[in-house]
């Protein structure tokens, strides 16, 4: 991996997960341009998005395969021309946005980029090259074949770990050599992921620990406590308040 700035901030770092998609003014259009500007306004500079292809190939920042769940259309990312998706609005009001539109809109931003499926790993490495920002980039994947495949084709960018590289180390197993970031839930399939002593290894080999995705200030506050470098939320409004309290929270200008 060549050299990138995506860590150097102080941690905790606090990131908008899909722009805040439970806060009051994102329900229902999370991962879009207003999303994640209200991120941006009361102070995100760490954005987690995903992304998928379009039918033309077009990455476009979005979760889930299908439309269904946040405008009601039963088509999937991958079936809809980039054109016609457009047209088609989240909540009423905002669109599925272009990558790209995304990186222009925030370009002092750092992005954690979700790739989600194996047609959206070349249009999202273009996008970031073009907009040459693959230093302020962590791209992650669930889908250990296709994270192996994003370091193959772009060693300069961070990578997380995937589920299985996460698995070897909270199993003792071993401790994955080439990313800097575990990227994990608290729990995996009821089995506990982020102890005191998973932080205490990662950070004894010199990765940070990002934790997904916490909306509740208690468990903020525990999984602080314990050393964890980076939180994702949900709930932006909560989680600028927990780090208030403790003086951890950075402004920005």
């Amino acid at each position: 991996m060549g050299s990138s700035s995506y860590l150097d901030s102080a941690t905790p770092l606090a990131f908008a997960h899909r722009g805040g998609a439970l806060v009051e003014p994102n329900v229902g259009i999370e991962n879009s341009l207003r999303a994640f500007q209200h991120a941006f306004d009361i102070g995100y500079r760490y954005f987690e998005t995903d992304v998928r292809a379009t039918k033309d190939g077009i990455a476009v920042a979005c979760h889930d395969e299908h439309l269904t769940r946040l405008s009601g259309h039963n088509r999937a990312i991958v079936d809809v021309h980039s054109e016609e998706l457009a047209q088609i609005s989240l909540g009423g009001s905002e669109q599925i946005v272009p990558l790209a539109d995304l990186l222009a809109a925030f370009p002092r931003a750092r992005f954690n980029i979700d790739i989600k499926s194996d047609d959206a790993v070349a249009p999202t490495l273009a996008m970031v090259r073009e907009y040459e920002i693959a230093s302020h980039v962590c791209l992650a994947a669930f889908d250990h074949s296709r994270l192996l495949k994003i370091r193959e084709l772009a060693p300069e960018i961070l990578t997380s770990t995937s589920t299985r590289e996460a698995g070897w180390m909270v199993t003792g197993v071993a401790v994955p050599e080439t990313p800097r970031v575990f990227q994990v839930p608290v729990r995996w399939h009821g089995i506990p992921v982020v102890t005191r002593s998973f932080v205490r290894r990662a950070h004894r080999h010199g990765k940070q620990v990002h934790v997904w995705t916490i909306d509740e200030p208690e468990e903020m506050h525990r999984l602080l406590d314990l050393g964890v470098d980076g939180i994702m939320t949900d709930r932006t409004d909560l989680l600028k308040d927990v780090l208030l309290e403790r003086g951890q929270w950075k402004d920005h200008e």
